[in-house]
């Protein structure tokens, strides 16, 4: 289980970001989104066994569902987590004490979260750069993430991956049956996930 919450926030990222307050257009920021790059200071962001590959926002009253893509050892696996929005634009809290704070992104082309995990009585954080693009990495959002964690010491760059590009596929279809990802339903506020 421990592993697994770590692999949710997938690495420890000490960096302090400071960004100008302005409000999160919500719907705008829904769809779907590939991991592109990660910043931290400790490897163990870079050596996780299930690596996250994208990940399908939907908004829906006062919830923000997240429908993350990981791969593990070949095999594609998902999981939904919902979560609310905090009284900081942008700033969303999920079960088990996780985070994310969406810190800059032009909505379009790329985004720049602060996941955040409490875990274990430390906070763990870590910076990740999305695009919207299955091929596309090199863009002024990648220039952005550069500026805001030039003081991190390690990145990783993500290799394409094919969990992503299923979960771009099946999200965008309209409602039915999904094939190609194992699903994990999601067990609902508070719980606990193992």
């Amino acid at each position: 289980m421990e592993a697994r919450l770590l692999s949710a926030i997938l690495g420890v990222v000490l960096v302090q970001v400071q960004t100008a307050a302005r409000d999160l257009d919500l719907q705008k920021i829904t769809g779907f989104w590939r991991e592109v790059g990660v910043a931290s200071n400790q490897n163990l962001a870079l050596k996780t066994p299930k690596r996250l590959e994208a990940l399908f926002l939907t908004w829906s009253g006062d919830q923000l569902t997240v429908k993350a893509a990981y791969s593990s050892s070949g095999s594609c696996d998902t999981e939904n987590i919902v979560g609310s929005e905090t009284d900081i634009s942008g700033k969303f809290v999920f079960p088990g004490n996780r985070e994310i704070h969406v810190i800059d992104t032009d909505y379009e082309h790329y985004a720049i979260l602060r996941l955040s995990l409490h875990w274990q009585g430390k906070d763990f954080h870590v910076l990740k750069y999305f695009t919207r693009s299955l091929e596309d990495e090199d863009g002024p959002g990648f220039w952005r993430f550069r500026e805001l964690t030039a003081d991190t010491g390690l990145y990783m760059v993500a290799r394409h991956g094919r969990c992503a590009k299923l979960l771009k596929e099946v999200s965008l279809r309209p409602v039915c049956a999904e094939p190609h990802l194992a699903s994990r339903p999601d067990r609902g506020p508070g719980s606990s996930r193992s």
